[in-house]
């Protein structure tokens, strides 16, 4: 049974919390935005830069050497190889690169959004997991199991189940 302690006690941590994590939230919620998109160009600029290689390259060879996603060869002929992002020389190896990236203040939120284990920002995407699964659960301990306000949420969150279990399922 939730007491009135046990209840206001989560409702103050959950407000201190929410306010704390208010900014994170919005980075989160902008860059995750923001990834619906990345198949498209959307906020996404050209850039162009030259990579120096080995002569003579093979289209298997260079296609590694580049490591672009989705590397396919368009034309070769004795002086270069052309792909869809650029060409390649191969009597002097010079690679040219053209790309399409987001701007640099974009790219770290997408970063911070999609980091691993192996990145140094992984601890913030742990908190935030943690966090939102405290925000996720707290909200049962906030109100007295016999006032309608906890039944009405109860109602709510088995709707919210049942919504994103068909999104899930469905997707």
């Amino acid at each position: 049974m939730t007491s009135l302690h046990t209840a206001n006690t989560f409702r103050k941590y959950h407000r201190l919390l929410g306010f704390f994590l208010a900014g994170v939230m919005a980075i989160y919620a902008c860059s995750g935005v923001l990834l619906v998109f990345r198949d498209t160009n959307f906020l996404k600029f050209e850039h162009t830069s030259e990579r120096q290689l080995a002569t003579g390259l093979s289209a298997d060879d260079l296609g590694q050497n580049l490591r672009l996603k989705g590397f396919r060869v368009d034309g070769e002929n004795a002086a270069e190889v052309l792909f869809p992002q650029g060409r390649y020389d191969k009597a002097s190896g010079v690679a040219t690169v053209t790309q399409k990236a987001y701007p640099a203040p974009l790219q770290k939120m997408v970063n911070l959004h999609k980091a691993t284990s192996d990145s140094p920002l992984f601890f913030m995407n742990v908190f935030f997991g943690v966090s939102l699964l405290f925000f996720a659960i707290s909200p049962f301990f906030m109100f007295l199991p016999k006032l309608p306000a906890f039944r009405t949420g109860l109602k709510f969150a088995g709707a919210g189940a049942c919504v994103a279990l068909v999104v899930v399922l469905a997707s």
